[in-house]
């Protein structure tokens, strides 16, 4: 018997996707080989423990699609060990924690605020709650000039100061390359594991338009769904520098994969994400994470045409931050995000450098585009959807405007910001420029289908 109500919301998805433009940069679309396997035998199999060391019996089969994926993981990255079980990115980062901490150790990551992930240390994080975590910033000034933007003076000051027993490099909201020489100059001072989080990055190193921190950390996590464009899933590398560090890091992540947080892994995401590994091998891949950052230099060059400023003065991976604070003022995030929704364009609201507002009311959007990469989107499509956004922009300036010269949403009492924000959607989605732009969206996203 069919289920309609769930047959009902697949087709509305699909239509949704397909009549859209996807720009949160977290996001991609997997192949249709990679979905197929999915939803393969291998979802009806449990399979606790490690090859040829299983808990249960019927796990020949699962064995080889592990043990292929992990040799696919290892050539791709050029590391000596590799675990592909952990269910995704935030269950991957807390096992380097197991692997290498005690509760109660300090760890220093990069701040939410400033563009690092809840895992890195964020209060609200089991990370937070169970470790003294110690969060850097970015630059206080200049941060929309085309610069490294880590203060490595203060950062080294912190690790010398609190001697972290992990630190980690990556984010989730930073547009510019990483130096891992410099962080791992001073994770080495203070004799600090260095574990680099690429779940953003992971397909533009395999790509080779990003540089690879496998010469200067211990540790690397990364989820397998988003440049890397496979299934939604994790690993955790160790580096040739992590072994000479501790010769028994591969067991202990092992270890703290399962048992410590997990029981049996899905061995269909597991066959999917060697599915996906194999595509990244492939020499067409190289030319899909080039354009990637192409396509996100491109629209970021016609953000900024449109009056935006941008984090780091533009993008050198596939990711845009764009601060609207002076467009709006603080903690305007919101009403992008859902102005372009309805024009059919999807990003999100995000915080940016020195946040004048909160997490919950950001002052920036971020978006990118290995989606809409992959559906074979180029410069010149880039081109017409910076344009679109700044249409969109303009279509909530004027709102705003409306409500008076001395109007700041940021200094409405917070008991009134959501009605506000319901009147703004009520009165937006009637817009008839609004429709109009959705309509061309459609036209144009609909000549790029959806692997």
């Amino acid at each position: 018997m069919n289920d309609k109500k769930i047959e009902k919301l697949i087709n509305l998805e699909e239509k949704r996707q397909k009549e859209g433009v996807e720009l949160i940069p977290s996001e991609n679309y997997a192949s249709s080989k990679v979905r197929k396997v999915l939803s393969s035998y291998f979802v009806n199999k449990y399979s606790e423990g490690y090859p040829k060391k299983r808990y249960y019996g019927g796990n020949e089969n699962v064995d080889d699609v592990e043990l292929l994926a992990i040799e696919r993981a290892k050539k791709l990255f050029g590391v000596p060990f590799a675990n592909v079980q952990p269910y995704s990115g935030s269950p991957a980062n807390l096992a380097v924690y197991l692997a290498t901490c005690k509760p109660g150790d300090v760890v220093m990551g990069q701040a939410l605020t400033a563009g690092g992930h809840l895992t890195h240390g964020h209060s609200v994080s089991a990370t937070g709650i169970f470790f003294k975590t110690i969060q850097y910033a970015l630059k206080k000034t200049d941060v929309y000039k085309k610069q490294d933007l880590f203060d490595y003076d203060e950062i080294r000051k912190l690790a010398k100061e609190y001697k972290p027993r992990l630190i980690w490099v990556g984010a989730t909201a930073y547009p510019l390359k990483f130096d891992y020489k410099k962080f791992a100059e001073i994770a080495d001072e203070v004799d600090a594991y260095l574990a680099s989080d690429i779940a953003h990055i992971a397909g533009l190193i395999a790509g080779g338009v990003h540089p690879s921190p496998v010469d200067y950390v211990h540790i690397i996590t990364t989820t397998t769904h988003k440049t890397l464009r496979g299934p939604r899933g994790a690993m955790i590398m160790v580096t040739e520098k992590g072994l000479k560090k501790d010769p028994e890091l591969p067991e202990k992540i092992n270890k703290a994969v399962f048992p410590g947080l997990q029981g049996g892994p899905h061995d269909n995401q597991t066959a999917a994400i060697a599915v996906a590994l194999n595509e990244a091998l492939q020499p067409s891949f190289k030319k899909y994470a080039h354009q990637i950052v192409k396509n996100s230099q491109a629209l970021a060059e016609e953000l900024k045409k449109g009056g935006l400023n941008l984090v780091g003065g533009g993008s050198e991976n596939h990711l845009i931050l764009a601060d609207l604070s002076p467009l709006f003022g603080p903690g305007c995030g919101v009403f992008a995000q859902k102005a372009l929704d309805l024009a059919g364009i999807t990003l999100n609201k995000n915080t940016i450098p020195n946040e004048p507002a909160s997490p919950f009311y950001p002052s920036g959007i971020r978006l990118g585009t290995p989606a809409s990469t992959t559906r074979g989107m180029k410069e010149k499509e880039m081109r017409f959807i910076g344009k679109k956004i700044i249409e969109v922009l303009s279509i909530i300036k004027n709102y705003f405007k409306k409500q008076g010269n001395n109007f700041s949403f940021w200094n409405l009492p917070k008991e009134k910001r959501g009605e506000f924000i319901k009147n703004f959607e009520k009165t937006i989605k009637k817009n008839r420029d609004i429709k109009k732009i959705k309509n061309e969206i459609k036209k144009m996203a609909l000549k790029f289908p959806i692997p």
